[in-house]
C-alpha cells in the first residue's frame, strides 16, 4: 500500500504539470477505452451481481451495483464530458495590488493525491478517476468487495486511456485487494502520500472514515432529505416534485425521505399527496394527520424522522407553518439537500436562507443533488461539511490554491 501511495505521489506531480490539452486528450481516450472494454466490464459486473444476489442484497443495492450497455455508455459519456469543462488548474481566483506595489494573485492548484473509498457503485471508479485527472490530481480508488470485479476492469480501461495520451497509468490506481486492512492504511495517509479522502457509501463506512482518518475528509454521513409543501404550494406542482423526489431512484442520496405538509394546506394537499405515494408503491409512515388522511399509512416513530431509508419508504408529517418546517429540518435533517414547494417568494427566500444544508431548492426535486445536474460534469461525491468543499464535489472543489506575488525589488522595512 505504501508503494502504491508513492507511485500515486510521483504521478500526481506529472499530471499537475501536464498541459490542459493533454489531460483532456487523456479523458477522451479513457472514454473510448471504456467503450472498447464494454464486454469485459459487463461480464465482470454480471459476476458481481450474481454474488450480490446470492448474498441476499436488496433491490436498491442491486440497482446501485448494476451496469448494462446503456449505463456503461452513460459512464463513458460522463468521462468524455469532463474534458469539455473549463480547466480548473491555474485559474486566477483573486488579484490585487498593495500600496507598496506588490501584486498578489490567488491561483487554483491541484490538491495532490485523492483517495476515494466506495462501496457498491462501480461508476464511481470512472467518475472519480476522470474528475481527479481533470483537476490535475492522482487518484487512489478502493472499491467495495461487492463491485471489485467491475471496478477492476473499469480502472484497467482508464489506465490504458491515460497511457495512450502519454500520461502515467499510476495517476489512477485501484487498490488490488478486498482486504479491509487496506482501508486503514489509506486512512493513515500511506506515509504522507494521501492529501484527502472521499468516502462514497453507507453510513457505517462514512462514520469509520470520519472517525479514523488522519487526513482531511470530504463526505456526508446521511442523505436525510426533506420536501416541504408550503401553504402557497401549487398542488399539481407539489405532486410531481414529491413523486420524483421520492420515487425516481430511491437508492440515491438525494432521494426525499420525509415529506412535510403545511397545516394551512393540509385539508387540500395532504390526502392527494399521500394517496399518490401509496399508489406508486411507497410505504408511508406518518403522524396522526397523515394516518387520518389514508388508512394505509402506518404510525411513524421518532426515529423515522431521522432515517435515510434509501428504499420505497417515506415519513410524512404536518407542520404548523414555515418556522416549524425549518425547525424540524434543523433537528432531524442531515444538512444534505432540502426543498420547499411554494408560490410565495418571501417564504422561499427565508427557507433558502435559514435551512443550513449543502443544497437547498425551491420548486424542484431533491434528486437534482447531483454534480452532473449542476453542470459540474461528473461528481466525486456530495460534501455536507463546512470546510472547503460543500455540495457536489466537482473539478473546482478538487483544487486548493496558492498565492503568487510579483514584485519589482521591494524589501520589507
Amino acid at each position: 500500500m505504501n508503494a502504491l501511495g508513492a507511485r500515486a505521489r510521483a504521478a500526481a506531480r506529472l499530471v499537475a504539470l501536464a498541459p490542459a490539452e493533454q489531460r483532456d486528450a487523456a479523458l477522451r481516450a479513457m472514454a473510448a477505452s471504456l467503450r472498447d472494454a464494454a464486454p469485459a466490464i459487463l461480464a465482470a459486473n454480471a459476476a458481481d451481481l450474481a454474488e450480490a444476489r446470492a448474498a441476499g442484497q436488496n433491490a436498491a443495492f442491486l440497482d446501485r451495483l448494476m451496469l448494462d450497455e446503456a449505463r456503461l455508455d452513460a459512464v463513458a459519456e460522463a468521462v468524455a464530458s469532463v474534458a469539455e469543462l473549463p480547466d480548473p488548474v491555474g485559474r486566477v481566483l483573486a488579484r490585487w495590488t498593495q500600496p507598496n506595489g506588490l501584486a498578489f494573485e490567488r491561483v487554483a492548484t491541484p490538491l495532490g493525491v485523492i483517495a476515494v473509498i466506495f462501496e457498491s457503485r462501480p461508476n464511481v471508479t470512472a467518475d472519480a478517476g476522470a474528475l481527479c485527472l481533470k483537476s490535475g490530481n492522482a487518484a487512489i480508488l478502493r472499491a467495495g468487495s461487492d463491485s471489485f470485479r467491475t471496478s477492476t476492469e473499469i480502472a484497467a480501461a482508464l489506465r490504458r486511456g491515460l497511457q495512450a495520451a502519454g500520461l502515467p497509468g499510476d495517476a489512477i490506481q485501484l487498490v488490488p485487494t478486498r482486504d479491509r486492512a487496506a482501508v486503514g492504511e489509506i486512512l493513515a495517509g500511506l506515509g504522507g502520500a494521501v492529501d484527502v479522502v472521499v468516502p462514497r457509501g453507507g453510513k457505517s463506512l462514512v462514520a469509520r472514515v470520519q472517525s479514523d482518518a488522519r487526513v482531511p475528509v470530504f463526505a456526508h454521513l446521511d442523505g436525510n432529505c426533506h420536501v416541504y409543501v408550503h401553504e402557497a404550494a401549487d398542488l399539481a406542482m407539489a405532486r410531481e416534485i414529491v413523486l420524483n423526489a421520492k420515487m425516481r431512484r430511491t437508492g440515491v442520496c438525494g432521494a426525499a425521505e420525509t415529506l412535510l405538509v403545511d397545516a394551512a394546506c393540509a385539508a387540500t394537499h395532504l390526502q392527494p399527496l399521500v394517496r399518490m405515494l401509496v399508489e406508486a408503491g411507497c410505504a408511508v409512515r406518518g403522524d396522526v394527520a397523515a394516518r387520518a388522511a389514508n388508512p394505509q399509512v402506518t404510525p411513524a416513530t421518532d426515529a423515522d424522522w431521522s432515517t435515510e431509508y434509501l428504499d420505497r419508504i417515506i415519513a410524512v408529517k404536518v407542520v404548523d407553518g414555515l418556522e416549524a418546517a425549518i425547525a424540524h429540518i434543523e433537528r432531524y435533517g442531515s444538512h444534505h439537500t432540502d426543498a420547499i414547494v411554494t408560490g410565495d417568494e418571501a417564504a422561499a427566500r427565508r427557507f433558502l436562507a435559514e435551512v443550513d444544508s449543502a443544497i437547498v431548492l425551491h420548486n424542484t426535486s431533491t434528486q437534482f443533488a447531483d454534480g452532473g445536474e449542476f453542470g459540474f460534469g461528473a461528481e466525486i461525491g456530495i460534501a455536507t461539511g463546512r470546510m472547503h468543499a460543500r455540495g457536489p464535489v466537482g473539478v473546482e472543489q478538487l483544487c486548493s490554491f496558492k498565492y503568487r506575488v510579483h514584485g519589482s525589488g521591494q524589501i520589507r522595512p
